[in-house]
């Protein structure tokens, strides 16, 4: 695999730019997701059948040389992962000083195109990359109801999906209180 030079995006999407607007500036790790590679990146992905429907290809992911790139972070991550983490440790910083000198506040996001239990991934000394940056706000999205004992600066949010094999974990997010992101799709008529 080939090492990228940075691991996160920033400034890339619409929706992170208008992010600046308000205050905020946001690099997002974008791995491959689910099974693209020989590593599960998403555990939930067939059970919420969002492997079929996920925004990879979306956007500049439609692009071979952006699909090439989140596999060789994937395999870099799986397959070098204290060589990644120092290299992702390293991204934040460089993205906290980028975001204080334009005046802004950093943010996190490490699962743009995948479903890790981030919390639970050792960084050098630490219990988890959060733990290294306190005053950086990280977030994510995830299938995952049973994630908890998360790090006060990270924020997730329930990812919902209607079909029938996930209902279950649907009614333990509930049940738990989560919040949930919904994608509504409008039909033409």
């Amino acid at each position: 695999f080939k090492k990228s030079k940075n691991l996160l995006s920033i400034s890339a999407d619409a929706k992170t730019i208008k992010g600046e607007t308000i205050g905020y500036l946001t690099g997002i790790l974008y791995l491959a997701p689910a099974k693209t590679t020989k590593y599960n990146t998403c555990a939930m992905a067939e059970k919420a059948q969002c492997d079929k429907a996920c925004l990879y290809s979306a956007g500049r992911g439609a692009f071979n040389s952006v699909q090439q790139s989140r596999i060789d972070k994937t395999l870099y991550f799986y397959e070098a992962r204290k060589e990644f983490m120092r290299q992702l440790s390293d991204n934040i910083k460089s993205l906290i000083k980028k975001a204080q000198s334009k005046g802004l506040k950093p943010l996190v996001r490490l699962n743009g195109t995948s479903d890790i239990n981030w919390e639970n991934i050792p960084f050098e000394s630490y219990n988890n990359i959060f733990e290294a940056f306190p005053n950086v706000q990280f977030y994510d999205y995830t299938k995952n109801a049973n994630r908890k004992d998360l790090p006060s600066n990270y924020d997730l949010t329930f990812s919902y999906s209607g079909v029938n094999s996930f209902a279950p974990y649907v009614d333990k997010a509930r049940s738990k209180g989560m919040r949930m992101a919904v994608v509504f799709r409008k039909e033409s008529s």
